[in-house]
């Protein structure tokens, strides 16, 4: 689905990714691992086209180094910042219908879809995106996102700031993408979610990729848990 290699990214003189390899299977869900400042969330910039990529990025075969953000989400690429950016002064039923893709095809998605899986959506239905909490605002754009039919989906630090009984909630939506056959690229600060839910893991230190393995590897691995991740 996604192959990334040899990614490179800067900000002004500051070099930011030093030669990323990276791949995410079909209806894989794969986590981004790394202590904040290290590369992650640039590294999705980079994919997405908001940040001016170096090397190689695959998408279902098609390179896309060079295409524009818009372009790149019309092959199939969504993307979940992490400022939550909604349409503050829209509902949350406008906020969805603006997720659609237009098409008259029926997606993976609907509505309801995102109302049966977030209830609290479906009672905040009619109220501005601008005035429901920020855990409210986080299942709006993970599923306003959902709405465009993406075949790979990234998403930027989902549960951060979460109350327990929402994070719960997200990581069941993000098993339930991935049994719909849509990839996963999930930056994630929580360990124990992205332990729970990944078929695979890579570790960030310094803008380069210092782990990839399974999340047992993972767990049995207290060099690189010690060395990269526990503070």
């Amino acid at each position: 689905m996604l192959e990334i290699k040899d990614l490179h990214a800067y900000y002004g003189k500051s070099h930011i990714l030093q030669g990323v390899d990276l791949r995410v299977g079909n209806g894989e869900i794969v986590s981004l691992l790394g202590r904040n400042g290290v590369g992650r969330s640039t590294t999705i910039k980079a994919i997405i086209g908001d940040v001016p990529p170096e090397g190689s990025i695959r998408f279902k075969g098609e390179e896309i180094v060079g295409l524009k953000a818009h372009e790149i989400a019309h092959l199939g690429i969504g993307y979940v910042p992490e400022n939550r950016d909604i349409f503050p002064g829209l509902t949350v039923r406008q906020n969805l219908l603006l997720g659609m893709k237009g098409t008259k095809q029926q997606g993976r998605w609907t509505m309801d879809n995102m109302f049966e899986m977030f209830p609290l959506l479906a009672e905040r239905a009619d109220t501005e995106g601008g005035v429901i909490s920020g855990g409210e605002q986080q299942m709006l754009t993970i599923c306003r996102t959902l709405m465009g039919d993406p075949d790979l989906i990234m998403i930027d630090e989902p549960t951060e700031g979460l109350a327990p009984m929402l994070v719960e909630q997200v990581s069941e939506l993000l098993a339930e993408i991935a049994t719909r056959g849509v990839s996963v690229l999930l930056v994630e600060q929580k360990l124990t979610i992205a332990l729970k839910i990944s078929q695979r893991v890579y570790v960030m230190g310094h803008g380069r990729i210092v782990f990839e393995g399974t999340p047992e590897e993972l767990r049995a691995n207290d060099q690189i848990r010690k060395e990269w991740l526990e503070v």
